[in-house]
């Protein structure tokens, strides 16, 4: 008589609102045609108590039983399913670094743009403030260098670190980008070794330079997108928001938040 075929657990894939990777994730495991229980941790507390078990406290996580990745790299995500391989970044080391910079300069002039009064407004389903948001945009490449230039730990903690108590205004926030693309502008003229190869150490796994600084341009561009969007609903106009041009060959995801 035929053997009974074990079971395989389902997927499950833990998210939150507004999470770029999450919803860079979810849309690739729609595309793949992947069938997965979707366990949204702001929603939800029992599922932050799931992650716990698993022994995570970051989304996007995909699991499968007490197997699990994260979502931040999507050719991890593919192995672990066994699905068709991802291919790697398109754009060059020097290519993102240029990139990146529109996108913090883009992010500069929207942030000016929120008026104080709303700075503290929050989208639905996030506990985060526009203000809180603008300086993320931010602190994601101020981490990604902190890791570069001393190879630390780039910590998800860290990265979604809330604003210090000098950045009060979104002049201010804004203020703190340009310090941060200029770091970033030196950091790159000084750096020796621009292939990108370099291994860095990440909460989500040793990953190349190239990988990282990929993962940094298009998830600040992915939270520029969704600031130019909190300026819509405030009735503003984004003043020259990322376009086609700035997005090009970057892994974007296809919308811009969750619904």
């Amino acid at each position: 008589m035929p053997q009974p075929q074990p079971e395989i657990a389902p997927v499950r894939l833990f998210w939150q609102p507004g999470c770029t990777s999450c919803l860079r994730t979810k849309e690739f495991l729609n595309e793949r045609g992947v069938a997965f229980e979707s366990v949204n941790v702001a929603a939800d507390p029992a599922g932050w108590d799931a992650l716990a078990a698993l022994g995570v406290r970051t989304v996007p996580v995909v699991a499968r039983g007490d197997r699990f990745v994260f979502g931040q790299v999507l050719g991890e995500v593919a192995d672990f399913l066994d699905l068709d391989p991802v291919g790697g970044p398109e754009l060059t080391p020097d290519q993102l670094v240029a990139r990146l910079g529109l996108v913090l300069e883009s992010a500069g002039r929207l942030a000016r743009q929120v008026p104080d009064a709303r700075r503290d407004e929050q989208w639905p389903g996030r506990a985060r403030s526009v203000r809180e948001l603008a300086y993320h945009i931010f602190r994601i490449p101020e981490m990604f260098l902190a890791s570069a230039r001393t190879d630390a730990m780039l910590d998800d903690e860290a990265l979604n670190a809330l604003p210090p108590q000098h950045l009060v205004s979104m002049a201010d926030i804004a203020g703190f980008g340009a310090t941060v693309a200029e770091q970033v502008r030196d950091w790159w003229q000084a750096e020796t070794d621009q292939s990108g190869e370099r291994p860095l150490n990440t909460y989500f796994g040793p990953q190349s330079m190239h990988v990282v600084l990929e993962r940094t341009t298009w998830h600040a561009a992915q939270h520029t997108r969704q600031l130019a969007v909190f300026l819509e609903s405030f009735d503003i106009a984004p003043d020259r928001p990322l376009g086609a041009n700035e997005l090009a060959d970057l892994p974007m995801p296809e919308g811009v938040w969750d619904g």
